[in-house]
């Protein structure tokens, strides 16, 4: 749960001929990571792919540019690889997939083409719209070699004769509301040039044709009306196919993905003119399975779990496993955060499973809305729908719908809803249900006299108004869980460095800190609460401080390799940006309390003016409100949806990742992909 999938180096050799059915053998495993040969022995070289290879690609790239163009997805499960095979390699007309795609594609192509002609249609129409008034015909403008014919559009048409001069003795010319024709010859070219140039004149290309403008465009738009009806048939026949065999095309691009894989994955092995030779990752769970299956296509085969070289020196590189994750069903969609600053580096723990409660729980404490709660499941349902039947879809809404939990329970406690206080005491929600039931909750839940008076959190209860007596309560929730949070990152390092290069570089390294974090909480909140405290004292908490500072000096100088130089000026700078950490949690008080204040914003501004409105009978004013409340609630919900979000992300990145996480881990990629829409059989 807190541990990626364990490893082990597989190496495995044989005959030459057996190389297809060895790859083929691991791609049905599903399990196997090939490692890329990379060597460069005499007499070895890396594989050349299956003479079949071409063939499998020409098909997979029609697929993918047929699934891209329609969209084809697979929203009903996977499809029989038997079945998927069938429809590939079936040469009845019929059941011929490939039959289909080329018709599809024919279409497609023939739509393009489509949209082409009648862009340049358009730009015809538009050409000859603007000529049409001059009246004269195409080949008269074009068709002269003797003369120069240039056309023109220009707001200051009516100065054209005053303009020309004249030079209108010399040429002919002919005005129609904004455009200019002029006829001449060659050599009085470049002074009506010059002349049209003063006009502002934005020349016209004149389109090809006989006739007049005016029955070319006749003929065009009815070319327009043509090249339309063309692609609103091409679009109602990709629909069609879409629906008909956008499942089957999906399934068939993985079966072709996974074959293309097979026969190219020559050039992942080391080959001579009799034997092949592999390297790949598999998990150590399966390497049974993986070794009966193996050894009957091998002739040498080795597996061999990982271990780790411990050392401590930069310059040692040592090739690690990829990595796949190993949580919970109910929590992996939280590697969608964790691949965002990288996979785990093999052996370290994995933080997906907490991230998977602490996320939505940060976020949920800043926002805490019932009604943006329930907006944001209703998002996270509309997601699933549109894109569950991606893996990356469905991760997304379930992290969405966590955050619209997170929410409305937050909400729930702080009794607001869409800016909102529903307990009873704003007047205009007197409403007698929600009244008795939150007075009863106050009544009768109290939280232990830990956090009442150890803690300093009298004013916390149900309903808890964090804007008012709450919110010194807000504050100190929000520090209590920054605090516990780093302490768990850095509970969390020590584990990593123990495991990689010892106790001793786990204590100096991220034990320091552990020191310096409990000295230094236990120092401020003692100096907070007991007024007979100094704030510069020597006591067990600062002497806990010190101590921390020392081991981190040394952890810096000996086992970061900063030198003692380094050590002692990094140390205490260092100190400072733990407090900095801290203190960074208190965005989620800040954040939540902007986020109230806004929503009250709009309620006091709109809806309540709104109410005294329709009291008082004047409309017009109630609609601004109106107007003015739903375009305050809109923005507070956007902003609701992105600022928490970000704070969160920071949160978890930046103060607590910081403190343990190696984001170097390789994802673990199965040789022939994965199945998502093919079911092998």
């Amino acid at each position: 749960m807190f541990s990626v999938v364990e490893m082990s180096r597989l190496v495995m050799a044989g005959n030459a001929v057996d190389l297809d059915s060895a790859l083929r053998v691991c791609a049905d495993l599903g399990n196997v990571h090939i490692t890329p040969y990379s060597g460069d022995e005499e007499g070895i070289t890396v594989g050349k792919p299956h003479s079949d290879a071409d063939k499998v690609s020409a098909m997979l790239a029609k697929v993918r540019a047929v699934n891209q163009e329609l969209k084809c997805i697979n929203r009903d499960g996977p499809i029989l690889s038997s079945e998927v095979e069938k429809q590939v390699n079936s040469k009845s007309s019929k059941g011929n997939f490939s039959d289909r795609l080329d018709s599809i594609l024919e279409v497609i192509t023939s739509e393009s083409d489509a949209r082409a002609d009648l862009a340049r249609m358009a730009e015809r129409v538009s050409i000859l719209e603007t000529i049409s008034p001059l009246n004269i015909p195409l080949e008269l403008m074009t068709g002269i070699e003797s003369l120069e014919v240039y056309i023109g559009e220009t707001p200051k048409a009516a100065k054209a004769k005053q303009v020309f001069g004249d030079l209108l003795e010399r040429v002919e010319m002919h005005v129609a509301g904004n455009v200019i024709a002029v006829a001449c010859q060659g050599k009085e070219a470049a002074e009506v040039q010059m002349a049209l140039g003063e006009l502002g004149s934005k020349p016209i290309q004149i389109p090809s044709g006989k006739g007049t403008p005016s029955s070319l465009l006749i003929d065009a738009k009815k070319e327009i009306d043509t090249l339309e009806q063309k692609i609103k048939t091409s679009e109602e026949e990709k629909q069609t196919w879409a629906e008909e065999n956008g499942r089957t095309s999906v399934a068939v691009q993985e079966y072709l993905q996974r074959e293309n894989q097979i026969l190219t994955g020559h050039t992942l092995c080391a080959t001579s003119s009799h034997a092949y030779a592999m390297e790949a990752w598999v998990p150590t769970a399966s390497a049974d399975k993986i070794r009966s299956k193996l050894s009957k296509v091998s002739s040498h085969l080795t597996i061999k779990e990982f271990e780790e070289d411990h050392h401590h020196d930069d310059d040692h590189h040592q090739e690690y496993p990829p990595v796949e994750y190993n949580t919970l069903k109910s929590t992996r969609h939280a590697s969608l955060l964790t691949n965002l600053v990288g996979r785990p580096k093999y052996g370290t723990i994995d933080p997906t499973t907490m991230m998977a409660y602490t996320f939505p729980l940060f976020y949920g404490l800043i926002l805490g809305d019932m009604g943006y709660g329930l907006i944001l499941m209703l998002i996270a349902l509309a997601l699933k729908s549109n894109f569950g039947h991606n893996p990356s879809g469905a991760f997304a809404s379930r992290i969405m719908m966590n955050m619209g939990i997170a929410t409305f329970t937050f909400g729930f406690i702080t009794a607001e809803a869409f800016g909102f206080i529903i307990d009873g005491t704003e007047h205009y929600f007197d409403w007698a249900p929600l009244t008795h039931m939150y007075h009863d909750l106050h009544e009768s839940i109290h939280l232990p006299h830990f956090f009442s008076h150890t803690l300093k959190m009298s004013d916390t209860h149900v309903p808890f108004h964090r804007v008012g007596v709450g919110m010194m309560d807000y504050v100190l929730l929000s520090i209590y869980l920054g605090a516990t949070h780093i302490v768990v990152g850095f509970l969390i390092g020590f584990i990593n460095v123990f495991r990689a290069h010892g106790i001793a570089a786990a204590f100096f390294e991220k034990g320091s800190w552990l020191f310096i974090m409990f000295g230094g909480f236990g120092h401020i909140f003692r100096f907070i609460t007991d007024e007979r405290y100094e704030l510069f004292s020597l006591t067990g908490w600062s002497l806990a401080i010190l101590f921390g500072l020392g081991c981190l000096i040394i952890g810096l100088a000996i086992f970061e390799k900063f030198g003692w130089v380094g050590g002692f000026i990094m140390g205490p700078i260092e100190l400072f940006g733990l407090l900095a950490n801290t203190l960074s949690y208190l965005r989620i008080m800040a954040v939540g309390v902007a986020g109230v204040k806004i929503a009250e914003l709009g309620n006091d501004m709109g809806f309540f003016n709104m109410v005294n409105a329709f009291n008082d009978g004047n409309y017009l004013v109630l609609i601004a409100c109106f107007v003015l409340w739903i375009s305050v609630q809109v923005f507070a919900l956007l902003l609701g949806i992105l600022s928490p979000s970000i704070h969160a992300v920071r949160l978890h990145f930046v103060e607590w990742m910081s403190k343990f996480h190696d984001g170097s881990g390789q994802e673990f990629s199965p040789f022939g992909g994965r199945d998502l829409n093919v079911e092998n059989t």
